[in-house]
């Protein structure tokens, strides 16, 4: 059996792409997984993967330092042939375990250099300064992986452009994991047609659309169910002072159960991120989780997403900036006849079943696993 190690120190250890997707997939498969993490919780197993602590980071400038030397310190002591690795700080263990003959794959969850544009905890002036020799760096590293595995198409191809081997396994949903069975000929499902709720999934910050969320809900007699990380306290202070927070229901992070019971609360999913270079491109999870439950997208108005809901019928698209519209769009789509609620509905699922599913990205992730493991 072909022992393999995932390394992160920046994500949790039942993170969905990481543990429940990918380490889960590949024990399946026959692999011995190790995940490596970075969070105080102690060593354990679970659903056949051995999950080793290197110990809770105590802040950003730690965990890219500290931490890093932790599981860098852990890992090579292991046999893992394969070397799996989550984070950008953790690049520089990589050139040191080609060397000790490990394989290392790279997993680009971002596309690190844009997001680098788009911090707001960096002054604008220096985010250059910083993307530009970092990507420089980014490519370098990855020349020397067995693989680039991009969370996108766009993310994949830009390391391909580079001469460098790459394959997007995208961050589709677990077939059934969020999902009822569609409703039969003549009944629709969902929550009743004059519950009026969206719900929003995911980390709450400013440049996903919090503010602007708030104040369309402002202009309609929607509810709403927030979920997820806030960004910051005083952005919670901020919303919670917003006319429109009496209509919101927040309830903290969820676990799966959880959140899959808020999608079956809701009649629409909203994902109204900013349109900065890091979003343009992406592919957010929580739209195609929205979709595997049923449940109609409100979405920014990028091409790739408008391509997507256009074809599959699965919801619209609006300026993420422009309150008014938002607010008129959710109305609109909130007073849809019961038929076409249900029509949508069942396209959403279709389309999670027919192309946005986790087993066609676990066959590709299998298959490149393979090809490095072999003799």
């Amino acid at each position: 059996m072909v022992r393999i190690a995932h390394l992160t120190t920046a994500h949790p250890r039942f993170d969905v792409r990481i543990f429940h997707k990918e380490c889960r997939s590949l024990a399946n498969h026959g692999y011995q997984v190790d995940l490596y993490v970075a969070d105080g919780q102690g060593n354990a197993q679970c659903n056949g993967v051995s999950i080793i602590d290197v110990g809770r980071s105590s802040g950003r400038i730690n965990r890219m330092l500290g931490k890093t030397w932790a599981a860098w310190n852990a890992v090579r002591k292991t046999d893992a042939r394969i070397i799996h690795i989550h984070d950008p700080e953790l690049l520089p263990v990589v050139l040191a375990l080609k060397c000790m003959g490990r394989h290392v794959i790279y997993d680009a969850h971002e596309d690190v250099p844009r997001q680098i544009l788009s911090k707001p905890w960096i002054k604008p002036w220096i985010r250059h300064m910083i993307a530009w020799p970092f990507e420089r760096l980014e490519n370098f590293v990855a020349r020397r992986c067995a693989i680039v595995v991009g969370a996108t198409p766009h993310i994949a191809e830009r390391y391909a452009a580079q001469g460098i081997r790459s394959i997007d396994v995208n961050n589709y949903p677990i077939p059934g994991e969020l999902s009822d069975p569609p409703a039969s000929a003549g009944q629709t499902d969902g929550p009743a047609a004059d519950a009026r709720t969206v719900c929003y999934i995911g980390g709450i910050t400013r440049m996903r659309g919090a503010v602007e969320m708030l104040k369309a809900l402002a202009k309609s007699d929607a509810r709403m169910i927030l979920a997820g990380p806030m960004e910051s306290d005083e952005l919670h202070a901020e919303l919670a002072a917003m006319p429109a927070w009496n209509r919101v229901d927040y309830r903290g992070v969820l676990d799966r159960a959880a959140i899959r019971n808020v999608l079956h609360e809701s009649q629409l999913g909203l994902v109204l991120l900013h349109p900065v270079p890091n979003y343009l491109d992406a592919l957010p999870v929580k739209m195609f989780e929205y979709m595997a439950a049923g449940l109609p997208v409100l979405a920014s108005d990028f091409p790739l997403w408008r391509g997507i809901l256009d074809t599959s019928a699965a919801g619209t698209c609006v300026d993420p900036l422009d309150t008014d519209r938002i607010a008129q769009a959710i109305d609109a789509m909130l007073d849809l006849p019961a038929a076409e609620k249900q029509r949508m509905r069942n396209a959403c699922r279709v389309a999670v079943r027919d192309s946005y599913n986790w087993k066609n990205e676990e066959a590709k992730l299998v298959s490149a696993y393979a090809a490095i493991a072999a003799p």
